[in-house]
């Protein structure tokens, strides 16, 4: 892959249109984050980009503001495909390009995903998008159905391609990708790397460029991470006397198992607390109204495992709490990023026990990173910075 651009200082140097100028300023972004100095430029040349950038940093508004700059109005034909591993993802990216498009007249973006009725989505693509934001099962689905043609498709996009494949759908993508006529301009976005990603780039690109960011202090989330020693037995009401330590207007707390999120949500209640929760089994209807509320603050806590919670974007999450630690290290680092968001500072939290303590070490190996060690001592929050416990991380 060829090296990556370099940065592009203001939106107005990038030859915006002026009603993509007036989107950018109306949403209240002053300046370009790294991701989108780096990408806008390339995208609006063409150029098949394989990004690796971590959550939070504007990836949606990287490839949005291109594709929403070359979509051609009078053409009612299929242009521009993005594909999200999750609802939730889709229905957000969505809500941002909707935003972007504000002063275009003549936009038409169709959102498709499983869980909402299929005639309702054929009347949607009836009115014919150009741009159609989907996850990869829903969109193979109507394609298989003949209710939409991907021959006149220019720019494709995979947003958090990483966990996409990872969730299982490489078939699905490389039918899709394969539907799309092979001089298409195809972006990965990614917030890690791994074969499947690769494998997609090596196969389906031309001549990509590698832009792989590291977050700067402007973008960077401002997150502080502390660890917390605790046991089994005792896990849950050291959770209760966080949440009694101090007052956030909104936290995230991760289970990685539906029976633990209803478990621990149903036990927040019992103590008085406000708490929803997020899990694959919840109905996709429901699911939307607990993402909203959540997003205009009408209860201040979210328990949920870690795919419910992909791509929720919401930037006043002031804690994130990880109750069980994570399989996978890339989850930490999608977890912690749900906070710290729009230049706010953020603090996660994660509760460990002994047996957990060896899992936790092979987390912040990844995340390169030391967070402050803590513990409960009579109900007070105390530092543990002499504690043998977490004398290894």
């Amino acid at each position: 892959m060829n090296q990556e651009n370099q940065p592009v200082p203001s939106f107005d140097s990038m030859d915006l249109s002026e009603e993509i100028l007036r989107a950018v300023r109306a949403m209240g972004f002053q300046e370009p984050s790294t991701v989108q100095a780096r990408t806008i430029p390339l995208m609006m040349s063409g150029t098949d980009i394989n990004a690796i950038a971590p959550t939070g940093t504007g990836k949606t508004c990287a490839f949005g503001i291109p594709m929403l700059e070359y979509v051609q109005l009078k053409d009612t034909r299929v242009q521009e495909i993005v594909l999200a591993p999750t609802r939730e993802l889709a229905l957000q990216i969505g809500e941002e390009l909707t935003a972007l498009a504000k002063f275009i007249s003549g936009v038409r973006i169709a959102v498709l995903y499983g869980g909402q009725s299929i005639s309702k989505q054929i009347t949607t693509l009836k009115r014919n998008p150009q741009i159609v934001i989907a996850t990869p099962g829903r969109l193979l689905d109507h394609m298989q159905r003949g209710n939409i043609r991907l021959n006149a498709v220019h720019t494709m996009v995979l947003d958090e391609a990483d966990e996409m494949l990872n969730m299982g759908f490489v078939k699905d993508v490389t039918k899709i990708i394969e539907a799309t006529p092979s001089d298409r301009q195809l972006v990965l976005f990614s917030a890690t790397t791994n074969q499947d990603v690769l494998t997609i780039a090596w196969k389906y690109q031309h001549d990509p460029v590698e832009i792989v960011v590291e977050a700067t202090k402007k973008d960077r989330p401002q997150i502080t991470q502390y660890v917390i020693a605790t046991e089994p037995e005792r896990k849950t009401d050291d959770l209760l006397y966080l949440l009694d330590a101090d007052v956030y207007q909104r936290i995230m707390i991760f289970c990685n198992t539906k029976f633990m999120t209803d478990k621990l949500t149903s036990r927040l209640c019992r103590e008085g607390y406000q708490a929803q929760c997020l899990h694959g089994d919840i109905p996709q209807a429901k699911r939307n109204v607990v993402m909203n509320d959540f997003k205009r603050g009408r209860f201040p806590i979210l328990v949920s495992t870690d795919v419910a919670a992909r791509g929720i974007d919401v930037d006043d999450v002031e804690a994130v709490i990880n109750y069980d630690l994570p399989n996978e290290n890339e989850y930490y680092l999608h977890r912690i990023g749900r906070t710290g968001r729009a230049h706010k500072h953020g603090v996660s939290f994660s509760l460990v026990t002994f047996r957990e303590s060896v899992r936790m070490d092979e987390i912040l190996k990844y995340m390169i990173t030391v967070p402050t060690p803590l513990h409960f001592s009579d109900g007070v929050l105390r530092r543990e910075d002499e504690s043998p416990f977490f004398e290894h991380i």
